[in-house]
């Protein structure tokens, strides 16, 4: 095994790297992807190592880009294409849903579409208005689509790479405000698939449960809390749809308490959806009610304010202190 300390932004381009080496039908295409490398080199050194039939430059037209990855992915290809920006994805929305989520169902499972969405996603890095949206509760909505957000060097690198192979499409969320966390990885070694959450801390007395972006700031908290002698789980859902009920529920069992983290809106999200099945499958275990800390439910806001609209270990603890404690 060979450990490696490399950035996420760089576990995405090797796993695109080894996903075209090792299949000759996997494509990357999107803007400035090509010989620039992408506006975050997550495509670096791609059109230079496969060639611009491998890996190529499109128009500025999101709906197209979609569109034809459909018509590749229906032909035997399996496209990835790149949104440049959460935001921008949005003209893409129409392809999106009526095409792609739909096609293997409209087809009664004759016509799949083996085909890779990439969708920098979620705040963190001062952009301005239409840079920092966190757009998965669109996709999560979207029966037909798979929706992935990884947290982790490892991850991306092992879930883009599974993303690929996958027979139906995928939406992948990648946290920009992560692409430069570095660790020290083994690329080779097996990672839990799509599908499947993960428990990256252990404690007794609550579940934090997050993913992509809020996953680092909910371990951060974790770390404050058993230093105030309070000992929190932390759960990284790495895959939003499918949904990983069994973890996740063994998790708040165990606990009896729960908080969300996430950085999206609140109202209408991922997070609601979290803690209304959460308190479906473990009512009984539940010493409080589940609480979440999200964004705002407001347009995402300039740079200088993004830092309150973020879900942040203060307002994390904040959380964690309302869980009826008195009541246990």
């Amino acid at each position: 095994m060979t450990h490696v300390k490399i950035t996420m932004a760089q576990a995405l381009n090797q796993a695109l790297r080894d996903a075209m080496k090792a299949d000759d039908t996997v494509l990357m295409f999107g803007e400035d992807v090509g010989a620039l490398g992408g506006v975050f080199r997550i495509t670096d050194g791609l059109t230079a190592e496969f060639g611009e039939d491998r890996c190529f430059d499109t128009p500025l037209a999101e709906s197209g880009i979609v569109g034809m990855a459909v018509g590749l992915a229906m032909n035997g290809m399996r496209p990835v294409v790149e949104m440049q920006f959460d935001a921008f994805g949005y003209p893409a929305f129409e392809q999106i849903v009526s095409h792609v989520a739909k096609m293997r169902n409209r087809t009664r499972g004759r016509v799949t579409l083996p085909m890779v969405i990439r969708m920098p996603y979620a705040g963190g890095i001062g952009g301005v208005e239409h840079h920092c949206d966190s757009s998965e509760s669109y996709y999560a909505h979207t029966p037909g689509l798979t929706v992935v957000a990884p947290a982790t060097v490892a991850d991306a690198y092992t879930l883009l790479r599974k993303a690929i192979e996958f027979p139906d499409p995928v939406v992948f969320m990648e946290p920009k405000k992560l692409y430069w966390a570095k660790e020290e990885v083994d690329l080779t070694e097996d990672q839990p698939g799509i599908g499947t959450a993960v428990v990256r801390r252990e404690g007794a007395d609550a579940t934090l449960i997050a993913y992509g972006p809020s996953v680092p700031v909910a371990l951060e908290a974790a770390e404050v809390a058993a230093a105030e002698g309070r000992q929190l789980t932390v759960v990284d859902l790495r895959s939003i749809v499918p949904f990983d009920d069994e973890t996740v529920c063994a998790a708040v069992r165990r606990t009896g308490r729960a908080v969300v983290v996430a950085e999206a809106s609140g109202f209408a999200s991922v997070s609601s959806e979290i803690v209304a099945r959460v308190t479906e499958r473990c009512f009984h275990s539940l010493a409080a009610p589940i609480r979440r800390v999200t964004g705002f439910d407001i347009p995402y806001p300039p740079p200088k304010l993004e830092k309150y609209q973020l879900p942040g270990v203060d307002r994390i603890l904040d959380a964690v202190d309302d869980l009826q404690w008195e009541d246990s």
